[in-house]
């Protein structure tokens, strides 16, 4: 079983970044395909990035591409998400999840932008 903590997550103004962190528990990171979700308020989950084990191949929702950056550090256990020219629309909770067969979620990391 993997455990999934995020953190990172705060309140940006429009324009502005963060980078948000997932440190996983387990000898087997390196094999999880590892994403990053989020849910606004009212909104359903949606997937934002991805990034696949071992190619380290990634994927983008359509909106955040040129925008956000997903990367792995196997020998941290750590995922990241780089999230650069927020908007408002970004404001979500965002998790992390490890698919390996089953899949993981983490608890959360709450992002908000906002003037």
């Amino acid at each position: 079983q993997v455990q999934l903590v995020e953190s990172g997550g705060g309140l940006v103004q429009p324009g502005g970044s963060l980078t948000l962190s997932c440190v996983a528990s387990g000898p087997t990171f390196s094999r999880y395909s590892m994403r990053w979700y989020r849910q606004a308020p009212g909104k359903e989950r949606e997937l934002v990035a991805l990034i696949t084990s071992p190619h380290g191949n990634t994927n983008y929702l359509d909106s955040v591409k040129g925008r956000f950056t997903i990367s792995r550090d196997n020998a941290k256990n750590t995922v990241y998400l780089q999230m650069n020219s927020l908007k408002p629309e970004d404001t979500a909770v965002y998790y992390c999840g490890a698919v390996l067969g089953m899949s993981y979620w983490g608890k959360g990391t709450l992002v908000t932008v906002s003037s």
